[in-house]
Order: C-alpha cells, then structure tokens, then sequence
C-alpha cells in the first residue's frame, strides 16, 4: 500500500501576479475550495492518509488552511451553520500533513528528494498542484495497482494533440501487456512537435519506487539548471534490480490545468458548471450569455 504523498509547493507563482504577491498560487480559489485542497482530497481518496508539501517562504497560508481555527468553529456552531463547520473541519482532519522547505528552488527532483527522511523506504505518490484530477476519476489507485504489480516507478500520461506535445515531457512507450499500460523507454522533455515519440504527455501524477532518491542524489541539474525528475525516471527506466523500470498509464478521465491563467479560468468554470451547487443556473447563463458568439471557438465551448 502507498501511504505517504508528497506534493511540491515551492514555486513563486509568478504567471498570477499580482494576484500571488502575498498569496501562494495553491490557494487561488477553485469554486469554493482552494487548489491544494482537491489535490490533499484526491490522495485521500486513493487511501493515503500521510501527506508532505515541500513549501517555500509566504507559504504559511498552506499550513493556516489545513489548520483548525477554534474560534471560526465556534462561532459557526453558534450561529448553527453546520454546513459550513462541517466543510471547515474536513481539512484539518482529511489526512496528517506536513511541512518541509525545500531551501534552494533546484527544480522539482531537488524538491521530491527534500522528501527521503519522511518518505523512508517505502513506495510514495508525488502529486503536482497544477494538475487536479476530477473526484469521479481514479487515476492515483490505479497507479498505485499498476507501482503494486510490477514493482516499478509509474507515471502518469494523457494524449494530446501533437501540437501541444512542446508543452510537455513525452514518453516513448513499449505496450506492456495490460490495456492502457505502457512501459517507458524514455522520456523527451518538451520535444519539438514533428521529433516526438508519441502524442502522450506526462502529467502530474507519480508513484514511485523509494529507489528514485538514490538516483536523484547523483542525478546532475539539467534543463534550466535545475535537477530534473524527468533525468531520474530516465535512469530508473533504463536500470535493472529492484525499483527499476518505468511504467505509464494512460488517463483519460477529466484533468483541469491551473497552471496557467486562461486554463486557470476555464478549470473554475468547468467544475462549477458541472458540479457545483449552482452548476444549472451557471450553464444556463453562459448560454444566455455566449450561445450566441459562434466567432469566439473559447466562448461557444464554455456554453456547451
């Protein structure tokens, strides 16, 4: 069983300024949850119960969240809110979480080594805050099926349109005999469009063998200075022993990007046009609204 995730929260979130001044991107409101919050839940779901957040400094906000708050409960009692206290109390109770720095901001393989001494020698999960899968999807379990089977390290891949693959790290893939399931020859950081090995992305989810932290110990910085995740798995997939071999599993399942501003507000429009306590009233205003605009493709897609 995978028991501990670690998710990265380092980064400055600087594509959301001025907005992320003094407020880290994690918290930027999704409806009515903020970000990290249905990454926490999306692990829990998959029955992880431990969670670390690699933070940086102005991330205290992270470790207020998911904090209880005495006198807000309190007050909320009072005033018999119950629907609200209920929600305020689910994140301080979802799972034990805790905080580790990860000092110098050297990519994201130096931020899932800060993680050794908490993770120990056991498989983990690493889930990347701007990737929120949707609840009604179980890509994290089967991941962690697919860690349990071969013994490996897995990541996680979505198809996209081979002009979009520069946006990604690409895997080359070798069937691995189960449907959906691949196992990786090598990973291609942000490939140019016609020199890609495939159309399937790697997307912010891992579950990893302890194995990787050996490996990103030695692993030297790359793309952009920083020590990459993406070197190590490379090295993990072309090794022997335990821990080795990389696998991926193609997802298929509803993903929102908040990486970005424009994907940012179409993730919030989307989840609460699909399932947010006012999604009818939301779906029928934006018809009300961009039914009508067939000259805006962005627009007409909202409406449907």
């Amino acid at each position: 069983m995978v028991r501990k995730a670690v998710i990265p929260a380092a980064g400055l979130g600087t594509r959301f300024l001025p907005a992320t001044k003094a407020m880290p991107k994690e918290m930027l409101p999704v409806v009515d949850k903020p970000a990290i919050q249905y990454v926490v839940e999306e692990a829990v779901r998959s029955g992880i119960s431990d969670v670390l957040m690699i933070t940086g400094r102005n991330k205290r906000p992270l470790e207020d969240h998911f904090d209880r708050v005495p006198f807000l409960e309190s007050t909320l009692e009072q005033k018999g809110d119950h629907g609200k206290l209920s929600a305020v109390r689910e994140t301080s109770s979802m799972a034990d979480i805790h905080y580790l720095r990860q000092g110098d901001p050297k990519g994201l393989g130096h931020a899932v080594l800060r993680a050794r001494y908490h993770v120990g020698d056991e498989p983990f999960a690493v889930l990347l805050g701007d990737d929120l899968i949707d609840g009604r999807d179980s890509l994290l379990e089967e991941m962690i099926a697919v860690q349990a089977a071969t013994g490996g390290s897995v990541v996680a891949l979505m198809e996209v349109e081979p002009e979009q693959i520069s946006a990604y790290g690409c895997a080359d893939i070798t069937p691995a005999g189960t449907p959906g399931c691949f196992r990786i020859n090598s990973l291609v950081e942000k490939p140019a469009a016609g020199g890609a090995p495939s159309n399937l992305a790697v997307i912010g989810r891992y579950v990893l063998h302890p194995r990787v932290f050996d490996v990103l110990e030695t692993t030297a910085p790359g793309r952009g200075g920083e020590i990459q995740l993406t070197d190590a798995l490379q090295t993990l997939a072309a090794s022997e022993g335990e821990g080795s071999g990389v696998y991926g599993v193609v997802f298929r399942g509803r993903r929102y990007d908040t990486g970005d501003k424009f994907s940012y507000i179409k993730a919030v429009v989307t989840l609460a046009g699909e399932t947010g306590e006012f999604a009818p009233q939301l779906r029928r205003w934006l018809q009300e609204q961009y039914g009508a605009v067939e000259t805006d493709p962005s627009l007409a897609g909202a409406a449907v």
